[in-house]
């Protein structure tokens, strides 16, 4: 099964959570420092396609959409993906701004994590298939 790059108006989900398998998501302080980070990473070889960016009203939003969608099937209690949804929603709501960047290669998420880390990222989570790795 192949992973495919998200886009804005694609929000993968698995049991109505969200699960962009093969992304990172990373939570960035504030716009300025979430532009500077897409620079750099188009400097460290990723293409405009492979990155979306959120606003923190923007990702608020689809946060509010996406755990309302949670909560119809029964299962927003559960889940580690839920809570993440649950924090993104909480930082969004503090100002925070959002990556998300197709990186389905080990290298290209470490990529990811040093460009995020240099930028002040908050966080950054690598989604697999299984399992959701914490990279900052």
């Amino acid at each position: 099964m192949a992973i495919k790059r998200m886009t804005k108006a694609d929000h993968p989900q698995s049991f109505g959570a969200f699960k962009p398998v093969g992304h990172v998501v990373v939570a960035m302080p504030d716009d300025e420092r979430a532009a500077a980070a897409v620079q750099a990473l188009h400097g460290a070889g990723f293409e405009a396609a492979d990155i979306i960016e959120y606003t923190a009203a923007e990702e608020d939003d689809e946060m509010d959409r996406m755990l309302a969608d949670a909560d119809a099937t029964g299962l927003t209690g559960f889940g580690y993906e839920v809570s993440l949804m649950r924090r993104y929603q909480e930082l969004a709501r503090e100002g925070a701004s959002w990556l998300i960047v197709y990186a389905p290669e080990d290298d290209k998420a470490s990529r990811v994590a040093e460009v995020a880390r240099a930028h002040g990222a908050l966080m950054a989570e690598k989604y697999h298939r299984l399992v959701i790795e914490d990279l900052i």
